[in-house]
């Protein structure tokens, strides 16, 4: 079975309809970030997630870390799915799980060292999925995704094989390296934004040239 696909760092609603005709499982709608490419306004995010049909999943990437934020802004957004980059106080997925229990909950793991993989396996208790990436939150001005940098796949493979939830994999993934990265990682999902964009913009050649690599 092929692995699910998320296209992320959406900027419009002509985007979401391009990953979605080619095959994209999932969108990623980046919303207010401390840096990073792709952030767009709440109100165009509820419009896209309004807009896209099932079974196409819709991410909301907040930055929000305490949970009653993550929830007003789930409530301002409508996604079906949120994506939490940042580490979040306890309790948080028990509240958020009281308020929206329908709602899917995907927690960011920033692979740096071997603590990555303990911090990995202990959220994966809570969420529903876990996607790895190659940010840095311990930096000044916090890197939460959208690197276009790759990470130690050894590790992330450490992880897919112990989690007791879904893993995608993300960072520097493009139709050159995706059959390693599905082969020695071997995920659930793969979530990508720079790999299929130029200046910015979703490239549709690159989407095409990257799900006929990643479906092989």
């Amino acid at each position: 079975m092929h692995p699910r696909i998320k296209i992320c760092c959406i900027s419009s609603a002509q985007e979401a309809e391009m990953a979605v005709k080619y095959g994209a499982h999932a969108l990623g709608l980046v919303a207010k970030m401390p840096s990073g490419p792709g952030p767009v306004p709440d109100a165009l995010i509820a419009d896209i997630a309004r807009a896209t049909a099932p079974p196409t999943a819709t991410f909301l990437l907040t930055s929000e870390t305490r949970p009653e934020d993550i929830l007003k802004h789930h409530l301002r957004t409508r996604t079906n799915t949120i994506q939490i980059v940042d580490a979040v106080p306890g309790g948080t997925y028990k509240y958020l799980r009281q308020y929206i229990p329908a709602i899917k909950l995907v927690q960011v793991i920033h692979v740096i060292n071997e603590a990555s993989i303990d911090e990995a396996l202990r959220l994966s208790e809570k969420a529903d999925a876990l996607l790895l990436d190659s940010g840095n939150p311990n930096l000044k001005i916090k890197i939460l995704g959208g690197t276009g940098n790759t990470h130690n796949w050894a590790l992330s493979k450490k992880i897919t094989e112990q989690s007791k939830v879904p893993v995608f994999l993300a960072g520097g993934l493009n139709a050159d390296n995706v059959r390693a990265a599905i082969e020695q990682v071997q995920p659930f999902g793969l979530d990508l934004c720079s790999g299929v964009r130029t200046d910015g913009h979703l490239d549709e050649k690159k989407l095409e040239a990257f799900f006929r690599a990643a479906q092989g």
